[in-house]
């Protein structure tokens, strides 16, 4: 097992080694994503049920739903929830933005380091120049994919959200 992990670990470091320092903004900005995208998922699975069903409670115990004040109060009380619900989604939305520009920042001094390099060696040092072109491919192919993971999870619990707040607008009725 431990030799296992030592090669995993060496062949994260030699990827990261080919994408330059730029990959490595990358791996953090997209692991502090995932941090905030798992925390959204254990929220919405295991304390907005608690937090909603509470509301209903107090709903529920109310002598009078049906005034102008109650429906205030039941606004009031969905207002809150989606809030909380949407927390850290702001946060995520923009690292997800963030990544395919931190991609491109990896390009743009991948390139930098091939033209330094044709403008030291010349354009006959092939070998040069390909670790140049690798320190901007990577960063751009890691942002992009980090990007796509992001989308489609921070989408999918953007949905998970609205149903949520569907079936406790449905839970609190009134007439």
């Amino acid at each position: 097992m431990m030799l296992f992990l030592m090669d995993v670990w060496d062949s994260v470091r030699g990827f990261m080694a080919t994408g330059g320092d730029v990959l490595w903004l990358v791996a953090v900005v997209l692991f502090l994503m995932w941090v905030l995208m798992l925390e959204r998922f254990w929220y919405l699975n295991w304390i907005a049920p608690k937090q909603h069903l509470a509301i209903i409670a107090s709903w529920e115990a109310r002598e009078e739903t049906t005034s102008w004040y109650a429906h205030r109060i039941r606004e009031a009380w969905v207002s809150q929830a989606k809030q909380d619900m949407n927390a850290r989604m702001l946060m995520i939305k923009t690292l997800v933005a963030l990544c395919p520009m931190i991609g491109l920042l990896g390009t743009v001094t991948g390139m930098i380091t091939v033209f330094d390099v044709m403008a030291v060696q010349g354009t006959s040092n092939a070998r040069m120049m390909a670790a140049g072109i690798s320190q901007a491919t990577m960063p751009t192919m890691a942002g992009m994919v980090a990007a796509l993971s992001g989308v489609f999870f921070s989408t999918r619990l953007d949905a998970k959200m609205r149903i949520s707040l569907e079936r406790l607008k449905d839970s609190l009725p009134h007439h």
